[in-house]
């Protein structure tokens, strides 16, 4: 009589950034693993990691708690936005009433170097107030979402990249391009020369993809206005990097080998 296969383990990654991704590229190949990435669908044309995907939301957290109970998932990452502070909260009720432990995955915040004039704020609108005394040419590079807090600032010209069309309440001087990172330094310092942009406003984002502008301004002597990012949820293990991330999988998702190891 043959032993019986266990049940792979399933694994819920909340994506939408390149560590979501990397994440899931890692654990498509582990024996004895089932690996779903969610993607809130905000991006058209998203790309989508390997492994199976789900787009939309759950319904919030009652509905994220039903769908783990439902398909029986073990462990969940947060690798959403270190700006998607709802999904987040939502990730966290749902996981601690499903009885499911929870992982953030969060890229280490951006920290200024000797040169850097930055100014730290808590919010869109608290950035569109400080404004009107640091410049008149901003790059704003926040996304497409928030954009009303901005609005009424028509004395300042705009360059708003985003990776989709920005819809609602705009500035009324505002151009828009459509790019999807990463950057190069080359090419951000061309686009602040191009746009004799004067000051920079960015969400504490992190990690190295979009990080060239920073430098670029920093060379420019243009100043930057930087959101911090929301806290994680009190009481949630955190990540830094997929490493760690893989780590913490393999330590508390049955039954993975250890990185490195082969399962028998």
């Amino acid at each position: 009589m043959s032993a019986r296969t266990p049940a792979a383990a399933h694994v819920l990654v909340l994506g939408g950034t390149t560590e979501g991704r990397r994440l899931a590229e890692a654990l498509a190949g582990e024996p004895g693993l089932r690996v779903t990435s969610s993607l809130a669908g905000r991006v058209n044309r998203p790309v989508l990691p390997p492994g199976e995907t789900r787009i939309g939301g759950f319904g919030g957290p009652e509905g994220l708690a039903d769908w783990l109970r439902e398909h029986a998932v073990d462990a969940v990452v947060d690798a959403t936005h270190p700006f998607a502070e709802r999904m987040s909260f939502h990730a966290a009720a749902a996981a601690a009433a499903a009885g499911v432990p929870l992982l953030a995955l969060r890229r280490p915040s951006w920290a200024p170097v000797p040169g850097d004039d930055w100014h730290e704020v808590s919010s869109l609108e608290e950035a569109a107030a400080v404004l009107p005394g640091l410049g008149e040419r901003v790059f704003l590079t926040t996304g497409r979402m928030g954009l009303a807090a901005f609005a009424g600032l028509d004395d300042l010209w705009f360059l708003v990249r985003s990776v989709d069309a920005p819809e609602g309440p705009r500035p009324a001087r505002t151009e828009v391009l459509l790019d999807r990172g990463p950057f190069t330094l080359d090419g951000e310092r061309a686009l602040l020369r191009a746009h004799a942009v004067d000051v920079l406003v960015t969400k504490d984002s992190g990690g190295a993809a979009t990080s060239p502008k920073l430098t670029a301004a920093r060379e420019a002597n243009v100043p930057v206005v930087i959101v911090r990012r929301p806290p994680v949820p009190p009481g949630i293990a955190v990540a830094a990097d997929v490493p760690e991330a893989l780590v913490w999988l393999h330590r508390t998702v049955r039954p993975l080998p250890e990185p490195g190891t082969t399962g028998r």
